[in-house]
């Protein structure tokens, strides 16, 4: 059952993401890349919150199926990279800049504040 609600959430996390991405796409097609670090700032702060506040014990099933399936489908390590690499290419490298030194500034400070409300 755990299984399944993995690939759930999973499908879930990875919906909220490409939602988060068209919003902004459409309004602004350059700063896309900003729906990345959004989606993983996003993430570490759920991941935080989950890690804290579930037990490895009793709530060892949901915190599977919130960290492995709805974090693992809303985040995107690989997209964190490549998508500056990509901005840079086209000579967007102040976006690309941008987006590589904020992604985990914010990302770290969303699972402190995640694990801080999780207490």
């Amino acid at each position: 059952m755990t299984l399944l609600l993995v690939a759930i959430f999973g499908g879930v996390g990875s919906l909220v993401r490409w939602s988060m991405e068209y919003v902004v796409r459409r309004r602004h097609p350059v700063q896309r890349p900003w729906a990345t670090v959004a989606a993983n700032t996003l993430g570490a702060l759920i991941a935080g919150w989950a890690g804290m506040r579930l037990t490895a014990g009793t709530d060892s099933h949901l915190r599977s199926v919130i960290l492995t399936g709805f974090c693992g489908g809303l985040t995107t390590f690989s997209s964190a990279f490549a998508i500056p690499a990509i901005l840079n290419k086209e000579h967007h490298w102040r976006y690309a800049v941008g987006i590589v030194l904020t992604t985990p500034l914010l990302s770290a400070g969303a699972f402190w504040l995640g694990t801080s409300l999780g207490h």
